[in-house]
């Protein structure tokens, strides 16, 4: 079991760019076993792990832009729910508010309405068109809460699209090789 952990933890740090598989075995050989670790090591302790001081700067610099991106999609993340879970509650007092209101310019015009009928008929229309606008103000902010919502969401991707651009990665889908051998300009070094 622990071999198979070992593994799990080297191939984490192999699918960093600049890191491949034996630099990994290497770092976790050296307890350098997570990326927020190899983050903050540093390049002297990451030449004493065996790696050359040049692999052990790019290491660390892309354990570093991987670990920004994390933070910024996490937090991106967090406010997004926060706001969706402001949402209905926001949603749902302001609902209350107009009902009050409504409820309160009716109780207004019932008592307008005994005291002298023409008065009375005004003022009901009054009530009854001011209920209207406050309903239809309520709605009207309840239907926009997850419009800003949606805004505050898209922000966040466009945040984290854009942390990923200035990292240079392109997601979870990036293919990265193993090995030096594998890099384009050591193909093309070798064909010289």
């Amino acid at each position: 079991m622990a071999a198979k952990r070992t593994d799990s933890k080297s191939d984490n740090l192999s699918a960093l760019p600049n890191v491949s598989a034996a630099s990994a075995k290497k770092l976790v050989a050296a307890k350098i076993d997570s990326v927020a670790k190899l983050a903050k090591s540093s390049t002297s302790s990451l030449q004493k792990a065996g790696l050359s001081e040049a692999i052990a700067g790019k290491a660390i610099a892309a354990a570093k832009a991987t670990t920004k991106v994390k933070s910024v999609a996490k937090k991106t993340t967090t406010k997004a729910k926060a706001a969706a879970k402001k949402a209905p509650a926001k949603a749902k007092k302001a609902a209350t508010a107009a009902k009050s209101s409504a409820k309160k310019t009716t109780t207004k015009a019932k008592a307008a309405a005994k005291k002298a009928p023409a008065k009375a008929k005004k003022a009901a229309t009054a009530a009854k068109s001011s209920a209207k606008k406050t309903t239809a103000k309520a709605k009207k902010a309840a239907k926009s809460t997850p419009k800003k919502i949606s805004k505050a969401a898209k922000s966040s991707v466009s945040k984290v699209k854009k942390a990923a651009k200035e990292t240079g990665r392109k997601g979870g889908t990036i293919k990265v090789p193993k090995s030096v051998n594998q890099f384009d300009w050591m193909k093309r070094l070798k064909k010289r």
